[in-house]
């Protein structure tokens, strides 16, 4: 009988973001960001073990304050997921690790389960991520990414414009993509040695890379997003839905 997976989840927490730094010690109904995104993770029972990474001490102190696990990082990291790659070479006992984004203050259980799902059912994707049915006026919002899958629901591409062409009509696989990532540790590994890609830079989504490169990218279906925090006005749009979230 084979072993059980061992999971892993990662935090990325940078403090010196440009357009809103000081992000993940922001408030959302009265609670630091990263601690809301800290607690929602370990509390979920997905993982063996959750820890916020950063190289920042006012937000190691919040976190250990709050209860929670820190690992510290190099400063010069590019990407979120290069500073997880690199807190997971400090764990090479579990077989697949989770990039749960600080920005993401309302994930919750059942995003984690469903992302690292394909791994518990003993599938081995290089990566997988989440989707979820397009907003009405989400085409012709770049800031919301849409990712086309296969039949065999692996990513065939990313985009921040709308896809695919609507040029019949009819139904295509075609979903909102939530920023939550898994990796078997084995390709994180790897991922952190790919050279940056021409799609990539041009979409300005990292997730190309791995697409470009030839690998895979899963893609588990859920059924509704879950507000991100990547701005000032979106920090007060969530500190409203926090009032009911909490209760």
């Amino acid at each position: 009988m084979p072993a059980p997976t061992k999971l892993l989840a990662v935090i990325p927490a940078r403090y010196a973001s440009q357009r809103f730094p000081g992000k993940p010690l922001a408030l959302v109904g009265g609670i630091p960001m990263v601690v809301r995104v800290h607690r929602a993770t370990a509390q979920s029972g997905v993982f063996g073990k959750t820890v916020v990474a950063t190289d920042d001490q006012r937000i190691a102190e919040v976190v250990t304050a709050a209860g929670g696990e820190v690992e510290i990082t190099r400063a010069d990291h590019a990407t979120g997921t290069d500073r997880v790659a690199e807190v997971a070479a400090r764990y090479p006992d579990y077989d697949v690790v989770a990039n749960v984004q600080g920005d993401q203050p309302f994930v919750h259980r059942g995003l984690l389960e469903a992302l690292v799902a394909p791994y518990l059912r003993g599938e081995r994707p290089e990566m997988t991520t989440i989707g979820c049915p397009l907003p009405a006026d989400g085409a012709d919002d770049p800031n919301v990414v849409t990712v086309i899958t296969g039949v065999d629901g692996r990513a065939l591409y990313f985009s921040r414009s709308a896809i695919p062409y609507p040029r019949n009509p009819g139904p295509a696989p075609a979903y909102h993509h939530l920023g939550l990532y898994a990796f078997r540790s084995d390709f994180l590994a790897q991922y952190a040695q790919l050279t940056p890609t021409p799609l990539e830079a041009s979409e300005g989504l990292e997730q190309l890379r791995v697409l470009e490169h030839g690998y895979t990218i899963g893609v588990s279906l859920v059924d509704a997003s879950v507000p991100e925090v990547n701005t000032p006005e979106e920090l007060e749009a969530a500190n409203r839905l926090a009032a009911d979230w909490d209760k």
